[in-house]
């Protein structure tokens, strides 16, 4: 982990947005969030970007204080991506002399405390491990970019993992969490059904009326007509676990966390639940399928305020899908992802 000296062999970087870890730094995270370029991109915006930064940091604070305040005051994202990176090196260290690092891009270890550290470790390969499944300008390219702001090594090969979308041991892990999922749904229309004496075909129809919504986090649509590979790529996830898990339930993919003006994918999380009420589906089982650790988007956005908006809108049973996290399957497969790169090293 960052903190730790010595060398390694093999080093890998975890690149996560980070959150703040105490009210105070509501702030300035959201400061660094909406200065990134990455993210606010316009005419004259290297004039523009700071002030606005400014004022839409300062405008937003008081509510996502609120938002972290629930939470404990600071962002679960911290610790969860310091798990995961923890749970990667012990097994990645089952063969290789590794070390994980952790890159957060709008709060600490910032990217450059990152790279500094990185640089004392003087790995032989290096491989950039991004903790964004699907490949989107404002998330892996904003984090590389300021990787190669931060960082210059010639000695170490440095091999970058651009996304994993459709990689199969990714997929596994995404249909393992939402078989968990599915799981909180125990009783049928007729009532209460003891799950631990269900035989899987009964466990099965028990559940085939939730329908499954995958809820992915939004872009603005000029990114995508730009040729932002991000929607395609979501979109195969998910054709891809719904293939590979053979459910039978109905299911929609939707957006949420829009943060600005203008065209956003669509349709978002509320209209179609909207939409699902309507067709008087009772029960729901959303997936964050964008996201691989609980924060803000899915705690709150997903678990709280979309919760009460199902319910206002008389679903019976709202669920959601618990997130990657540390889970031992995702980790086997981020393992497998850096065990790959390295093998194909000159």
């Amino acid at each position: 982990m960052n903190g730790e000296g010595g060398r390694a062999e093999v080093g890998v970087v975890l690149f996560q947005m980070g959150g703040p870890d105490s009210p105070e730094a509501v702030e300035p995270f959201l400061y660094n969030l909406f200065s990134d370029p990455d993210i606010i991109d316009f005419p004259l915006a290297r004039l523009a970007r700071e002030p606005l930064a400014r004022l839409i940091s300062s405008k937003r604070a008081r509510k996502a204080r609120e938002h972290y305040a629930r939470m404990g005051g600071g962002s679960p994202i911290n610790e969860l991506t310091k798990r995961q990176a923890q749970a990667l090196e012990a097994e990645l260290r089952k063969t290789l002399d590794a070390r994980v690092f952790v890159a957060m891009r709008y709060w600490h270890p910032l990217t450059q405390e990152t790279a500094e550290a990185v640089h004392a470790a003087q790995s032989r390969d290096l491989v950039l491990l991004p903790l964004y499944p699907q490949f989107s300008k404002t998330t892996t390219g904003s984090s590389f970019n300021e990787w190669r702001r931060c960082y210059s090594n010639g000695a170490a090969r440095v091999r970058t993992i651009q996304d994993y979308h459709d990689f199969p041991p990714y997929i596994e892990a995404v249909v393992e969490k939402i078989n968990e999922g599915l799981g909180r749904f125990t009783s049928g229309p007729g009532g209460e059904l003891e799950s631990a004496n269900l035989e899987r075909s009964l466990r099965k129809a028990v559940v085939e009326d939730v329908a499954l919504v995958f809820s992915a986090h939004g872009v603005p649509v000029n990114s995508i007509e730009r040729g932002d590979p991000y929607q395609k790529q979501i979109e195969r996830t998910v054709r891809l676990a719904l293939e590979r898990g053979g459910w039978q339930n109905p299911w929609r993919l939707c957006y949420q966390s829009r943060s600005g003006p203008g065209r956003w994918l669509r349709p978002f999380l509320e209209e179609t639940l909207d939409e699902l009420a309507a067709g008087r589906v009772a029960r729901v089982l959303v997936i964050p399928i964008a996201f691989v650790s609980d924060h803000v988007e899915t705690l709150e956005e997903l678990h709280v305020e979309a919760r009460a908006y199902a319910l206002r809108a008389g679903f019976e049973q709202f669920e959601v899908m618990p997130a990657l996290n540390d889970s031992p399957r995702f980790i086997r497969a981020l393992a497998h992802l850096v065990l790959r790169e390295v093998r194909l090293a000159p």
